[in-house]
């Protein structure tokens, strides 16, 4: 169950434990309003409350958010982020925005399942339809906006996904018990405000191996896509609706993130990217509990809790990227890839140096002669990128996991190791081990652990620990990754 039994509800929300935040919402009768686990707020009464397994599903029955402990800008479940089923897949994708740009006809036929079946199933998982959960979402993009930049309120609404001006003020009205007005005046006097660009927080639980983190993203940066400077990471992206340019770094209990925007439209998708490609809803306490159980393992855990299974924010990149880099050093990898996106990249925006990766569709129209690696290689990038482009193949957050490594083995130059490896990555399985990689390999023989039955102990958070053991062998624990 994704909802934890009251009585253990009631004990998380007496003691404020931020570790259930995203889990599950209180909701208080006698106020009507809904917040977290952690809520600073006197405690109400057992007999007042109930708990709920989404902020969609608190205000389906009718509860504001709490203005003290913003229930809505809390991180996402981790159990929804892992789980593989038809709900978690599909949690995943309208966060990702799917239902704004494609209505619910669109999630489901990605999905897979008829629109009755996708409803009866979110209904029964987590409390609230599709349209719902889009229309909690909404509210809370839209009162980020608000907060954060200097739009007109009314292009916010359209921004955040509402249909009218008069559906945003209803549901802001709703949700926060407050106008679009009053929430505009939160916003910080003096802050810098650029056009385009949105500056936000980003929540986690903690611990988080922050720095360490994006060392990593920094490490494999591909020049012209990617920078890593002086503790800032920044990418472009591909959004719905045109370029992104996202900067990242270490915050005060959060993750700074600056976004430049081609259209506003594109906000949810991609800082859902983003949380994916730092595993920022994870539950590193549960993860970390399990596997620092293992005596070999504990050591490790205990060197660097919290320690994430990073994600990605385009899987036909990542795939591509993988491929290349079998063989070869990172660095090797990093030049190889440069020129790929010199050559075939298209530019982010005029007169700036910002390049975004190339398409299934430009890669697959090469020559693997043309390509900057040896010809079998070439032809395996040319096959990837055909297969994506004719629609055979998606790596996005509602893959199925099982038709997805079958779909990857098909493909020419794609073996077992780069299948499981872009399970991890692209469509963050977190139960992955990589027991084919030779540096897990050797990490294993050197703690004394027999891997032959894959550490079913470890599960479900294999993923981390093939991290756990990346990291044994090497200080610098990024340089043995793709």
């Amino acid at each position: 169950m994704l909802l934890p039994d009251a009585d253990t509800c009631y004990r998380a929300v007496q003691s404020r434990d931020p570790r259930f935040d995203g889990w599950f919402f209180t909701a208080v009768r006698t106020t009507g309003i809904y917040c977290r686990p952690s809520c600073p707020a006197i405690t109400p009464q057992r007999r007042n409350v109930t708990f709920h397994p989404s902020a969609a599903a608190a205000q389906r029955a009718g509860y504001r958010a709490c203005k003290r402990c913003r229930p809505d800008a809390s991180p996402g479940s981790p159990e929804w982020n892992a789980r593989g089923d038809l709900a978690g897949r599909a949690l995943r994708l309208i966060g990702d925005g799917v239902v704004d740009r494609e209505g619910v006809p669109g999630l489901a036929g990605r999905l897979g399942y008829s629109e009755r079946q996708l409803h009866r199933t979110l209904v029964a998982e987590v409390g609230a339809g599709p349209l719902a959960l889009a229309r909690a979402q909404r509210a809370q993009t839209s009162r980020l906006l608000l907060e954060t930049t200097d739009l007109p309120v009314t292009d916010v609404a359209f921004a955040a996904g509402f249909a009218s001006v008069r559906q945003f003020n209803d549901t802001v009205r709703e949700v926060f018990a407050t106008t679009p007005s009053s929430l505009r005046a939160n916003r910080r006097p003096g802050a810098p405000v650029e056009a385009g660009v949105v500056s936000l927080r980003l929540p986690y639980r903690q611990p988080i191996q922050l720095t360490t983190l994006l060392d990593l993203l920094g490490a494999h940066a591909v020049p012209g896509l990617e920078q890593y400077t002086d503790g800032v990471f920044s990418r472009v992206l591909a959004a719905p609706h045109g370029p992104a340019l996202v900067s990242l770094s270490a915050g005060d209990g959060a993750v700074l993130c600056r976004a430049r925007l081609h259209d506003t439209r594109d906000l949810v998708a991609v800082v859902a990217r983003v949380r994916r490609l730092l595993d920022l809803d994870a539950d590193p306490v549960a993860v970390d509990a399990v596997l620092g159980d293992d005596p070999a393992l504990a050591p490790l855990v205990a060197k660097r809790p919290g320690l994430r299974s990073p994600g990605t924010v385009d899987g036909f990149e990542t795939a591509v990227r993988t491929i290349v880099g079998q063989q070869i050093s990172v660095s090797g990898a990093r030049t190889v890839l440069g020129r790929i996106v010199a050559a075939s990249g298209r530019s982010a925006f005029a007169d700036e140096p910002w390049l975004l990766f190339p398409s299934a569709a430009d890669l697959a129209a090469l020559d693997p002669a043309d390509l900057p690696m040896p010809r079998a290689r070439g032809r395996s990038i040319v096959g990837v990128a055909t297969a994506f482009a004719g629609g055979g193949i998606e790596l996005d957050p509602g893959a199925d996991r099982d038709q997805i490594r079958a779909a990857l083995l098909g493909l020419p130059g794609v073996g077992p190791w780069t299948a499981d490896y872009l399970l991890m990555r692209a469509v963050a399985h977190p139960d992955v081990l990589l027991t084919s990689d030779l540096v897990v390999r050797r990490a294993a023989d050197d703690l004394g652990l027999d891997l032959t039955d894959g550490e079913p102990a470890w599960a479900p958070w294999r993923s981390y620990a093939t991290y756990h053991l990346w990291a044994h062998l090497y200080a610098d624990l990024w340089s043995v990754a793709p």
